[in-house]
């Protein structure tokens, strides 16, 4: 993701409260059920619709049970596209012995050094590849400039051999 979509995705989005019905079954992961009501308009009547979500839980504060309050993000998996807010109400564990729930800020400030450090690895390696193929069409070019050099040496040791036999045939011939 750009800069510049991660600071777009910075706004504020809606919250959703919901329970915390899986934890600890899949790391940094919990499952989070969220309630609705949805109007039947041919019944005439508000029926409860739940919907659980995937969940990430950067640090593994959440446990079965709790009351939390989660918000959309950026895509962490195939089904995991929210984030834990905070803990609403905690159900086993008070929350000051459980490791902290991150802040947005703390989570958008991680997003972003990760950027960092990924557009950081990726220019080196574009320079060292850059510096791979200078190399490349230097040696080439030396490559050529030796086999010029050979082939002239080979062309002056086969006039050198005809010379040398042309000698031979004269001195024969003489003889």
């Amino acid at each position: 993701m750009a800069t510049h979509m991660v600071a777009a995705a910075q706004r504020t989005f809606r919250e959703l409260h919901g329970v915390v019905v899986s934890a600890g079954l899949m790391q940094k992961t919990v499952k989070v059920r969220v309630g609705a009501r949805e109007w039947n308009p041919i019944v005439k009547k508000h029926f409860n619709k739940q919907q659980s979500y995937l969940v990430h839980d950067p640090n593994d504060s959440l446990r079965t049970g709790d009351v939390v309050a989660i918000s959309p993000g950026w895509r962490m998996s195939s089904n995991k596209r929210h984030v834990v807010k905070r803990i609403i109400a905690p159900a086993q564990i008070p929350v000051e012995e459980r490791p902290p729930v991150p802040t947005q800020e703390e989570l958008w400030a991680e997003a972003l050094a990760k950027r960092a450090a990924k557009v950081e690895r990726r220019s080196v390696i574009k320079e060292a590849k850059a510096l791979r193929e200078a190399e490349e069409i230097k040696s080439k070019r030396e490559l050529r400039k030796m086999a010029k050099k050979a082939a002239k040496a080979a062309a002056a040791d086969k006039a050198d051999i005809e010379r040398q036999a042309e000698e031979v045939m004269r001195e024969e011939a003489s003889s």
